[in-house]
């Protein structure tokens, strides 16, 4: 490449490889198939009647999950650290197989509690407490608000399509980008975007799925600024979104987080009183430490509330650093008793943990 830029006359020969017009060929083949398959009317009958068959599937496969809770309820939860990654694998493929991926996923969250921290049973009962809710309120869904099924069918594992959003209005801000988690599982990176509108004071989560070796369509630098429209899917408590529309932002906009924990609890129980099952959520908190209590770390408010810090052997050392001890305006994300600090504001600029 950088010979043909320096020396372009030297490049005579302009016959393609056979490799390359094959190529070619099959891209130009695949689009134009792709083309008369979007313009084919929809059979409505055909399409209908796949979506019943899916339905009972879903269903059939949550009968078997409420079983399998039962059992465990039953019997007690004391023996499940003697039970295997693989006992709870296997009812993972189970949903997997009844094409409710969601409910998959969540199972094996179940398979990766932690057996050795002093409070597993109780983030056990929750994670199974979720799941229960989820396949009841499946299996009751004419009785629950039109927003509330959204979340539930998403939760099972029911998509939405994204060209359907795209054409909705979303919402246009200066959108700040908090952190990036990503997670690899069989070759495909899972990437979590966290965002804040400085004017809407929405969060907001944008998801993006490549394939290693691939390039990703999105780019989302944490500590910057995006001038974008987000368009979230429909929920009683929103929070995923899509980007519709995206250009760079040089404003730094002046905003604040929460002043305390209680603030935070509070719009906690807005969001759970709305969606029982709970999301980890990013929270903007004003002035709060890294303090030692009872051999463990903790986050302390301008009041002297605390919540337990999250992950706090990767986290804690480089949060020490950045605050010597005192107070930063900080991101965490988390859920009611435990937070993972993800940036904190050291001498006005974002940094990252």
């Amino acid at each position: 490449m950088l010979l043909y830029t320096r020396q372009t006359n030297t490049f005579t020969n302009n016959i393609a490889p056979a490799w390359v017009s094959e190529w070619l060929s099959k891209r130009t083949e695949k689009q134009e198939k792709q083309a008369v398959k979007e313009d084919k009317p929809i059979d409505e009958a055909a399409q209908a009647k796949r979506q019943q068959a899916r339905q009972q599937k879903v269903l059939d496969g949550i009968e078997e999950l409420h079983l399998w809770i039962k059992d465990i309820v039953r019997n007690g939860i004391l023996a499940m650290p003697q039970k295997g990654f693989g006992w709870f694998e296997n009812m993972a493929k189970r949903m997997v197989d009844a094409q409710a991926p969601g409910l998959a996923n969540m199972v094996r969250q179940l398979g990766e509690t932690n057996f050795y921290a002093d409070r597993w049973p109780s983030f056990f009962m929750d994670q199974l407490l979720s799941i229960y809710l989820i396949i009841e309120g499946y299996k009751n869904t004419h009785q629950i608000d039109e927003l509330l099924q959204q979340d539930i069918r998403s939760l099972v594992g029911f998509t939405k399509s994204q060209e359907e959003l795209r054409e909705q209005a979303g919402i246009a801000d200066t959108w700040l980008v908090l952190a990036k988690q990503s997670i690899e599982v069989d070759n495909i990176i899972t990437e979590r975007n966290w965002l804040y509108g400085t004017h809407s004071k929405q969060y907001a989560l944008i998801l993006q799925f490549v394939v290693r070796g691939q390039g990703s369509q999105l780019t989302l630098s944490p500590g910057l600024f995006v001038q974008a429209e987000l368009v979230f899917y429909p929920s009683a408590s929103p929070l995923r979104a899509i980007l519709k529309k995206q250009s760079a932002s040089n404003t730094v906009t002046k905003f604040q987080g929460f002043e305390n924990w209680q603030s935070v609890a509070m719009v906690e129980t807005e969001h759970r009183s709305a969606l029982p099952v709970s999301y980890e959520r990013p929270f903007i908190i004003q002035q709060v430490k890294p303090v030692q209590y009872n051999n463990q770390w903790w986050l302390q408010d301008a009041a002297n509330a605390m919540v337990q810090l999250k992950n706090e052997q990767t986290k804690i050392w480089k949060l020490l650093s950045f605050s010597g001890g005192h107070p930063l305006d900080m991101v965490v994300l988390g859920k009611e008793q435990a937070y993972e600090p993800m940036g904190v504001w050291y001498n006005d600029e974002y940094k990252i943990l």
